[in-house]
């Protein structure tokens, strides 16, 4: 049989187990505990008795009873090149399970007489005590592969065959993308939802060309989320939190000045800007716009941008820092010139 690279290696027995399978019926892949099957991602949502809702989704349970909440919610965009694992390693199969998805494979020969045996030998499969590790049965797990359900560059990465990981053990270290606290920091990451960014305005309907208008974010909204990822059979979990820190105007045209002159308006006292109030028409707003020019028959396309400091905490202790996420939107501006009236 001609020689086989690792990811064709675990493709292999996926594609075979789904036609396999569905020969009685739909084709499917068998599913380890982790509620994935192999190299896949299936997602599943469990409600608790307080309400909470939890989603499994590739081996890992994600809390995000504490997300941010609405219509316009949206996922964060990491300030640098950084991404979250595209693809991860965790607990699949307990022995029992493995030999269950295997075993037919091997059965059926279309893998090749050499690739199957070197497989049972892999697995010690003839050995029917200590075969597939049944002698460890509930002292630690076979871990395996899983993908994020978008298919990110580098989905294909994770090309690792199954191996074995003792309950209380860390996997192995030179293996990427096994979960850890900190992966799993960095999985909850990209599970992250934060409100939407329209500012409020003042005045509202529509500004005037060379009046400086208010802008400011509610409070209430903008406060720090934060989504919790575990892998329960193992103990092991970590909380990403997000907290709001700046807010950036970009008018829509150059003919337009921004205060502060940075156009990055601060988190100050746990809101971004500040509300406009009567009588403070004078004064220079300490988050906003002035447009020089009208937008004529049309509107400025006004764009606000929040950026997120993202921190973790993990179950053995460990934290750290994230890289900061961004979430923006566009709203539509009416400048108008302030209309003079001769007596």
């Amino acid at each position: 049989m001609p020689a086989m690279s690792r990811g064709n290696y675990l493709l292999v027995p996926a594609v075979l187990a789904a036609l396999i399978l569905g020969a009685g019926g739909p084709a499917h892949a068998e599913k380890g505990f982790g509620g994935g099957t192999d190299g896949q991602t299936e997602q599943r949502a469990d409600t608790s008795d307080d309400g909470t809702v939890s989603v499994t989704v590739g081996g890992v349970v994600f809390d995000r009873s504490k997300n941010g909440g609405g219509d316009s919610v949206g996922a964060l965009t990491s300030s640098t090149s950084w991404s979250p694992p595209p693809c991860w390693y965790a607990p699949k199969y307990t022995p029992e399970q493995l030999q269950k998805y295997l075993e037919p494979i091997w059965e059926a020969g279309s893998t090749g007489y050499e690739w199957d045996a070197d497989q049972r030998e892999k697995y010690n499969a003839d050995d029917e005590k200590k075969g597939f590790n049944k002698d460890k049965s509930g002292k630690g797990y076979w871990w395996g592969s899983y993908v994020d359900k978008s298919y990110p560059p580098g989905w294909d990465s994770c090309d690792e065959d199954y191996f074995w990981v003792d309950l209380g053990d860390p996997p192995p270290a030179d293996i990427e993308n096994a979960v850890t606290p900190e992966v799993l920091a960095e999985l909850a990451y990209a599970e992250i939802r934060v409100p939407g960014t329209e500012v409020t305005l003042a005045p509202a309907e529509a500004t005037k060309v060379n009046l400086p208008t208010w802008a400011w974010l509610d409070g209430a909204e903008f406060k720090p989320v934060s989504v919790t990822a575990s892998v329960p059979e193992i103990g092991v979990e970590a909380t990403a939190t997000a907290e709001p820190v700046s807010l950036r105007i970009e008018p829509g045209t150059p003919d337009a000045e921004v205060y502060p002159a940075s156009g990055v308006c601060e988190i100050k006292d746990g809101r971004i800007g500040e509300p406009y109030a009567k009588g403070k028409a004078n004064d220079t707003p300490p988050c906003g716009v002035k447009y020089l020019r009208s937008s004529g028959d049309g509107t400025f396309p006004l764009r606000a941008t929040v950026t997120w400091e993202i921190h973790w905490t993990g179950s053995d202790g460990a934290g750290g820092d994230l890289p900061d996420g961004t979430f923006g939107a566009t709203q539509d501006v009416v400048v108008q010139e302030i209309q003079a009236v001769n007596r």
